[in-house]
C-alpha cells in the first residue's frame, strides 16, 4: 500500500477518535478546565490560558509518538 495512503487512513482514525472523545469523553474528563490553567478576569475582559492541559496533552502525544515509533 501507499505510504501516503497509510498516513491518511491513519490521519483520519486519529480525528475521528479525538472527535469522539470531544463530544462524549468532554464530561468525565475536564480538558481545559484542570487545576493550574491560567484564568484571569477583569471587569470586561477575561484572558484563559490552559497551560496544563497544553502540557498534559503534549505529554499524551509524546507517549504516543515513542510507543508506535518502535
Amino acid at each position: 500500500m501507499n505510504p501516503w495512503a497509510k498516513l491518511l487512513i491513519v490521519a483520519g482514525v486519529v480525528l475521528v477518535a479525538v472527535g469522539l472523545f470531544v463530544q462524549f469523553g468532554a464530561k468525565y474528563i475536564p480538558l481545559g478546565r484542570l487545576p493550574g490553567d491560567i484564568v484571569v478576569e477583569k471587569e470586561n475582559m477575561k484572558f484563559y490560558f490552559p497551560i496544563v492541559t497544553c502540557l498534559l496533552i503534549s505529554a499524551v502525544l509524546t507517549l504516543l509518538g515513542l510507543l508506535f515509533r518502535r
